[in-house]
């Protein structure tokens, strides 16, 4: 059989064509592919001030020595350029990432989770709220899973071009998740799910992502994605 690749016929995605023709239009930087080049550039290094300002607001880490039996992780940098609708730039983000897949398990994690509302709760959410005329909003926490707490120790390497000069042979030990990490979504749900008890909300017994809270004003009903929410 004789494909289009193999008699030198290329045609280009229209997708991703739009896509470079919106960016060389509104001249919005491509995503680096190492710390070397997101340091040549000053919007992308005001990103990466940004995530270690948020990491260190949320105290995600302290300063230990390195020791033989530790299983220390690594971490990257990941480069995403947040576009507007009409393909304009929205912001630059850049996330430090842990490497989960060098974590051990039973040493650095044992149970996972991850919050997903059932596709037959969404639905029957979105139901009855256009028949009963209800409003919906849609909430994206930022930096979810960073505010989740961990219950084993995680050690990770210091971040790539963000080593700390005075004691660059030490290593993080984490006191809060971070994305990568295999129990991070668990830590965050676990959070979260203990301060919406706590409010008065009660957890839904075949969707443990579906929250509801009713009281004298009305009923309040909060789906869970991850990081993602809907409140009605």
């Amino acid at each position: 059989m004789l494909t289009r690749s193999k008699v030198g016929v290329h045609k280009p995605n229209p997708k991703y064509a739009n896509l470079h023709v919106a960016r060389i239009k509104h001249d919005i930087p491509t995503e680096p592919r190492s710390i070397q080049n997101a340091k040549s550039h000053p919007g992308w290094v005001a990103a990466m001030d940004e995530e270690m300002d948020a990491l260190a607001t949320n105290k995600t880490w302290i300063l230990v020595p390195s020791k033989p039996e530790m299983n220390v992780v690594g971490c990257k940098w990941v480069y995403k350029a947040k576009l507007k609708p009409d393909g304009s730039l929205e912001r630059l983000k850049a996330r430090l990432v842990a490497k989960g897949f060098h974590q051990v398990d039973g040493i650095d994690f044992s149970e996972t989770f991850s919050p997903v509302i059932k596709p037959a709760s969404i639905r029957l959410t979105l139901t009855i709220a256009v028949v009963k005329g209800w409003e919906i909003r849609q909430l994206d926490v930022k930096n979810a899973f960073l505010h989740g707490f961990l219950s084993t120790r995680v050690y990770m390497h210091q971040p790539p071009g963000y080593v700390d000069p005075i004691h660059p042979t030490r290593v993080c030990q984490l006191s809060c998740a971070l994305y990568g990490l295999k129990q991070a979504p668990r830590a965050w749900f676990d959070r979260l799910s203990d301060f919406l008890l706590q409010l008065g909300f009660y957890c839904s017994i075949s969707d443990p992502s579906l929250f509801i809270c009713q009281s004298s004003h009305g009923v309040l009903i909060l789906l869970l994605y991850v990081d993602d929410m809907i409140v009605r």
